[in-house]
């Protein structure tokens, strides 16, 4: 029997609306010890707040966090898996579109969401794991930073 996203997923997110601020989603991250918050309008999904986003659009550009609404920057192009989903088809999934985090939705509404560390402790497959973050993690950036001798050289 292959696992399911609804056996590892966290149910019933805690949310936001687009109006609150991105102090307001540091706040929630904070108390719940979570890196995601899903962005709703109503009972539908609008984005998703990540604390990255929160550094890299709101700290990094010395932004006011208490005068951000969310909705300004929410990343709104959000993958989604279903609780039938297996995990193996759930970490192809965020592999391919190089995202940690997906919604999981039931017809059109929120019912959990599931990032790739609750994969990780789930699935057995550590090396496809790996492989996920490997290629979630990289980008041209990165490589040309870490550009260095290969591994087994003399300078290694």
């Amino acid at each position: 029997m292959s696992l399911l996203v609804r056996h590892v997923m966290t149910e019933a997110p805690k949310t936001l609306g687009p109006p609150m601020t991105a102090q307001d989603a540091a706040g929630l991250m904070a108390q719940y010890d979570v890196g995601a918050i899903p962005i709703l309008d109503a009972d539908a999904v609008v984005g998703l707040v990540t604390d990255r986003d929160l550094v890299l659009r709101v700290l990094a550009t010395r932004d006011d966090p208490s005068a951000i609404p969310l909705g300004d920057i929410a990343t709104t192009a959000i993958v989604t898996a279903t609780p039938d989903m297996r995990l193996s088809d759930a970490r192809e999934l965020m592999q391919r579109h190089r995202v940690r985090r997906l919604l999981v939705m039931k017809a059109d509404r929120l019912v959990g969401i599931v990032s790739l560390g609750d994969l990780a402790v789930a699935d057995p497959s550590r090396r496809a794991i790996g492989d996920t973050i490997e290629q979630i993690s990289e980008s041209p950036e990165t490589a040309r930073q870490n550009a260095g001798p290969a591994i087994g050289s003399p300078r290694h």
